[in-house]
């Protein structure tokens, strides 16, 4: 039966009052923003780079981020998931950033992440091919380690009071807007739950007040209008020479990990942005990575850091409720305008850091919370749980330079590995690669997908299930779900059928637990099969011909998996051996 979120107010293709969109889009930005800006500084000012950079670049970032916000909600083609995913300056490419930066300078950092972008548009169009390697535990993992990473610098933020004010304060502005985050997600009205970042924001803000803790300076003396000077944008090295090559291995490696982290995103923001959940749509996820390669390639272009999806996205769709692709598109105008108006950056950045350090911890713990259940969705084995627990340790490890503290000091290691994302990222790749290379070997066969195809299934089936030593009830059992995904899997209009038919790829591996796994392999249908099977019981009892096929797929196989790319299908279902 499918579970029903209650607390979603809004669906993404609902219609949203406008007043309600701009004000939850100005909400999400008001969560990302401090983190966008102190990534960006920290990189700028990591690299060597001047105020007139740091500037150019801040703008510069909050500018592409906007447009790539507006691109993820609206899907234009192949890029955006349709989801509100909100774009910024990246975390996970700070270390290599900054490297190139204070090595090559703004235009060798600025085309190393162009190639970067390059390279997730490459990664995302064979992302089918990868599904064995980025893993719903890899994917999970890299959302973990992406909030860890994080929260290192929020609880820092936390007691960052200045000279002059008591310490005292910190903690006391940090566990009021604590508390009123926590009381309106559990007692406030539904329709009031979705300004719950403003409302908190707003008392911690009132409270740092009161304390002395309020900076409105800075707000009055700077301008209503203005762009940043041009002259600081330093153009590309059109010719790669020997440092951009090595920088370029890194910049590679990071992407792959901030990739696989947009997919994480991509099918989480999915899980929370539905009442009734559903199976993730990896055409979502591979537009999520095209969003962010695409954001990516505008801020190479604007001479700026490169962006990633902010997992916050996440957490606020679920704190508020409110997943309208409306309110994305408001968020990317609201950051475009940001940039422009230096008054408004100034009166988001005067916010108390206790203030923003307590909204992100409940942001970002639920954020660690939905990379934990994107690891356990499709269950638990051995395997999966050591992969899930040593690449976490290793994260965590090489985060707090607890691991090989000498290597990580300087080069090219504390540069690939310094960052608990990456080499958490790396650890879970590599591992779940070796797990797969040391599987047992697959059957395969290349047919077409009709009816007349069935006796070479069965055949196929019957001689794989021999050779694992299934008894004859197994067997039967083995064929008749091959029959029936068969079936489920066949065009359903005349004309398609009188049509030349699609080619199938069936591939069976016998599991570590004794199932039996087929995986189908054809070209893409708008249906995802494993949500009719979810929702059989809402069905007729006088089903078609086709739902019979799926109750007879559901009652045959233990496990039906649908994952849908841009142009081809991969159906996984598990069959159990039986005793009798």
């Amino acid at each position: 039966m499918a579970q029903i979120n209650e607390n979603i107010r809004y669906e993404p293709d609902e219609r949203c009052p406008l007043p309600i969109a701009i004000g939850v889009g100005f909400q999400f930005v008001m969560v990302a923003l401090v983190g966008m800006t102190v990534i960006t500084v920290v990189i700028v000012r990591g690299g060597g780079g001047s105020d007139g950079y740091l500037t150019w670049s801040l703008f510069a970032a909050l500018a592409a981020g906007g447009v790539a916000t507006v691109i993820q909600a609206a899907r234009v083609w192949r890029f955006g998931a349709g989801y509100v995913l909100i774009m910024g300056p990246s975390p996970v490419f700070a270390p290599v950033c900054i490297t190139a930066l204070s090595g090559g300078g703004p235009a060798m950092m600025a085309s190393l992440i162009v190639v970067s972008a390059l390279f997730q548009f490459v990664l995302v169009a064979r992302l089918s091919l990868l599904r064995r390697v980025i893993t719903p535990v890899v994917s999970g993992i890299v959302l973990m380690m992406a909030s860890f990473a994080v929260m290192t610098s929020v609880f820092d933020m936390a007691g960052d009071v200045p000279d002059g004010i008591s310490p005292s304060a910190a903690p006391i502005i940090a566990a009021v807007t604590l508390a009123v985050v926590v009381a309106m997600t559990f007692r406030a009205p539904r329709p009031l739950q979705q300004w719950t970042p403003l409302i908190a924001i707003a008392i911690g803000w009132a409270v740092a007040a009161g304390l002395g803790l309020d900076d409105i300076q800075s707000v009055i003396d700077a301008p209503w209008i203005g762009i940043p000077n041009t002259a600081e944008w330093h153009g590309f090295h059109l010719t790669p020479n020997a440092e951009f090559l090595s920088f370029l291995p890194a910049f590679i490696v990071v992407a792959l990990v901030s990739s696989i982290k947009a997919i994480g995103d991509g099918a989480a923001i999915q899980q929370v942005s539905h009442r009734r959940q559903r199976a993730t749509d990896f055409r979502a996820v591979q537009g999520a990575v095209n969003g962010e390669g695409l954001g990516n390639l505008l801020c190479g272009i604007a001479g700026t850091v490169a962006n990633t999806v902010y997992p916050s996205s996440v957490g606020s769709v679920s704190l508020t409720g409110n997943a309208a692709r409306s309110v994305g598109v408001c968020a990317g105008i609201i950051m475009v305008a940001i940039a422009l108006l230096p008054k408004s950056l100034a009166l988001l950045l005067a916010i108390p850091n206790p203030v923003a350090a307590a909204y992100m911890t409940a942001i970002f713990g639920l954020i660690f919370i939905q990379g934990a259940r994107t690891i356990f969705q499709d269950g638990l084995d051995a395997r999966k749980v050591i992969i899930a627990g040593v690449a976490f340790w290793v994260g965590v490890g090489f985060q707090n330079q607890w691991i090989f503290p000498d290597l990580l000091e300087d080069g090219i290691w504390g540069t690939l590995l310094g960052n608990g994302l990456t080499s958490g990222g790396i650890a879970a790749i590599l591992m779940t690669a070796l797990m797969e290379l040391t599987s047992a070997r697959r059957g395969r066969l290349n047919t077409k997908l009709q009816l007349a195809a069935i006796p070479e299934i069965d055949a196929f089936l019957r001689e794989f299930a021999a050779k694992t030593g299934w008894n004859e009830a197994s067997t039967e059992r083995l064929i008749s779900a091959g029959e029936e995904a068969l079936s489920s899997l066949l065009p359903h209009d005349d004309e398609q059928k009188a049509e030349d038919p699609q080619r199938l790829i069936i591939s069976v591996q016998r599991a570590t637990d004794g199932t039996i796994e087929m995986e189908f392999i054809t070209t893409s249908d708008e249906e995802n099969l494993q949500d009719r099977l979810a929702y059989l019981h809402e069905q007729p009892e006088i089903p078609d011909e086709r739902e019979i096929s799926f109750r007879l797929l559901r009652h045959y196989a233990s496990s039906v998996q649908h994952h849908k790319y841009h142009d081809v299908d991969v159906i996984t279902v598990q069959v159990k051996e039986t005793t009798r």
